[in-house]
């Protein structure tokens, strides 16, 4: 069995809104997600988030991260064991995004993010598990 580790990032904004990024390829296309990925080996957890927010947002984050769950994924092929490690951090600005990855970003309540269609399935666990909540 294979290990993976990723990192992802719950952003929101001074105004309490959370970004959201719509997939655009693969299995997941359409799915709404936050921004992260797998994380390179020998590379600081730390590094590996802002790298990741910055590939898939155009932003630059510059700290502030408190990590807020990690969870197990064992895909249905039963090949891989994937830890991903979520981090809430407060940030702004307008994300800029690459095609290849997503084609939308929209930034939503709590309770647009609660009840949003197409989530992603491993993203709307931490909601329902409390994981984070409503932010100021």
């Amino acid at each position: 069995m294979e290990l993976q580790v990723g990192v992802k990032a719950v952003i929101s904004n001074k105004e309490g809104k959370y970004l959201l990024l719509r997939r655009s390829r693969g299995e997941a296309r359409g799915v709404w997600d936050i921004a992260g990925g797998r994380i390179d080996p020998g590379v600081p957890l730390r590094e590996n988030l802002i790298r990741e927010i910055k590939e898939e947002t155009g932003l630059d984050f510059d700290g502030g991260e408190k990590i807020i769950a990690a969870q197990d994924i064992f895909p249905s092929n039963g090949d891989r064991h994937i830890v991903r490690i979520t981090y809430a951090i407060e940030m702004d600005g307008t994300p800029v995004l690459n095609p290849e990855e997503h084609d939308e970003f929209r930034w939503v309540s709590f309770s647009e993010l609660k009840s949003l269609p197409g989530l992603d399935a491993y993203l709307k666990e931490l909601i329902d598990s409390g994981a984070f909540k409503e932010s100021a």
